[in-house]
């Protein structure tokens, strides 16, 4: 489990094809490896990944072909936003967020709206209805406050603090983002639909 706070931007450095799917090798300088295990959990840009290597500064990930089909930002080299898994001790400051992409959405603004940025998503159709004014959403693994709602489209407003230290600042009109709604929303969705 995350909370859907990027600790550190890191970068994907290496990616090695391999039978049914990819092993990433990523730069994680900033994120702290010393506390870090094989076998432990990382989001990388929303997605959560296991650690199969671990270096002072680095860590590997096995991607299997089915999560790359249904995640973006994790298949080529680049800048990603890196998250440990939580441990009971830590502060809870985005939402709970599982590293479990449901989907991807489309940027289709993304424009100063004084100091902070406006951007707005258009969603895949099957999740619209689990995103709510005020409700949360992780975008690329960032728990973000859902500020409005238009069918499939929604937007955020995005602090100046939030794009200096993610990866959301390199958005744009066309970009793809890896989507997590609440979770909460899926086990109402379900417990309503259970009772009928």
């Amino acid at each position: 489990m995350f909370s859907g706070i990027v600790a550190a931007l890191g970068r994907i450095s290496k990616i090695d094809k391999r039978e049914g799917g990819v092993r990433l090798g990523i730069s994680a300088s900033r994120l702290g490896m010393d506390d870090v295990a094989i076998g432990d959990s990382i989001a990388v840009n929303g997605v959560c990944l296991t650690v199969v290597v671990k270096g002072a500064t680095s860590f590997e990930a096995d991607v299997s072909a089915e999560t790359l089909a249904c995640t973006v930002g994790i298949d080529a080299a680049g800048e990603v936003n890196l998250e440990k898994a939580l441990r009971l001790s830590d502060r809870l400051g985005g939402h709970i967020v599982s590293g479990h992409v449901d989907g991807v959405g489309e940027v289709v603004k993304f424009e100063p709206a004084g100091e902070s940025m406006l951007l707005r998503i258009r969603a895949p159709d099957a999740l619209a209805r689990y995103i709510a004014r005020k409700g949360s959403i992780a975008i690329q693994g960032v728990s973000l406050t859902v500020n409005n709602v238009d069918g499939p489209e929604f937007e955020i407003n995005l602090i100046p603090h939030t794009v200096s230290v993610t990866t959301l600042k390199l958005l744009k009109p066309g970009s793809r983002v890896n989507l997590e709604v609440d979770m909460i929303a899926r086990y109402v969705e379900r417990m309503l639909g259970a009772t009928h």
